[in-house]
């Protein structure tokens, strides 16, 4: 289950996707959050996923690497549909005692289903087409309005980008740290919830004591190196709009534009 997250992984690439500017694309991921909250049928879900499977199309990131990362999420996907279908309120289709399935607690199920499966997938895919310093670039960009109240928007995007870039390095180390302990002779996967909760205590003191010293060892690199946070900083690459950037920004707005007005045309279905 571990190997199946790829949170923050790059997949390097030359496609339209990777070359556009950061900026547009944290702006597209935010853009294509709202699309899947806005959209309230299926015709407008249709768009949304029509929308994901063009983006990952033209990215060139395999649909394979995708799906693997959508299996983590299956366990909570499961929970919230059976929250959806038992405890919404509608027109009973079945009923057993107090527990009974409504018509809008399976329209809601099926929805929440596809609205998360669509949001992890669409915001991996920020991701896999972008490297973490070009994103810390972006995210820095997109802030810089609030460095006139002081805020420290360089530090800011510098540890949002570090924690992307470590969650497949802690998740390898937590995989070796388990396959250790269970050479050892530790059951790690039978007994009650209870014990497996404390078998996970040797796995986790490990953990912790790893990433405390990969984290000294990264700021004693960067104190090496003169880093002294954004100040006065200069970067060999400005980011630049191009035409790529405005006509995909184009294009979701237009997406927007038709999941409203299919809500509005289209307001019973699903």
């Amino acid at each position: 289950m571990l190997k199946d997250i790829t949170i923050g992984q790059y997949y390097p690439g030359k496609s339209l996707i990777h070359r556009m500017d950061p900026r547009m694309k944290i702006v597209i991921t935010f853009a294509y959050i709202i699309m899947l909250f806005v959209a309230k049928n299926a015709w407008s879900f249709l768009v949304g996923i029509g929308f994901l499977v063009i983006a990952y199309a033209i990215s060139g990131v395999p649909w394979k690497m995708a799906l693997k990362g959508l299996k983590p999420i299956i366990p909570i996907v499961i929970f919230t549909t059976i929250l959806n279908m038992f405890f919404i309120d509608g027109d009973p289709l079945w009923q057993w005692g107090f527990i009974k399935i409504t018509d809008r607690g399976i329209s809601m199920a099926i929805m929440m289903a596809i609205r998360i499966f669509c949001l992890i997938a669409g915001t991996s895919l920020l991701t896999y087409t972008t490297s973490p310093i070009v994103l810390t670039d972006g995210l820095e960009r997109l802030m810089s309005p609030l460095k006139k109240i002081k805020v420290p928007v360089h530090e800011l995007a510098m540890m949002m980008t570090i924690a992307l870039r470590f969650i497949p390095t802690l998740i390898e180390e937590t995989d070796k740290i388990m396959n250790a302990q269970k050479a050892r002779g530790a059951d790690l996967e039978s007994g009650k919830l209870l014990q497996r909760v404390k078998a996970l205590i040797p796995v986790l003191i490990p953990l912790f004591v790893s990433a405390f010293r990969r984290a000294d060892e990264l700021a004693l690199a960067m104190e090496c190196r003169c880093y002294r946070g954004g100040e006065g900083r200069t970067r060999l690459k400005q980011l630049k709009l191009h035409s790529r950037d405005i006509v995909s920004a184009i294009f979701v707005a237009v997406c927007i534009g038709g999941i409203i007005a299919l809500n509005y045309f289209f307001p019973s279905l699903f």
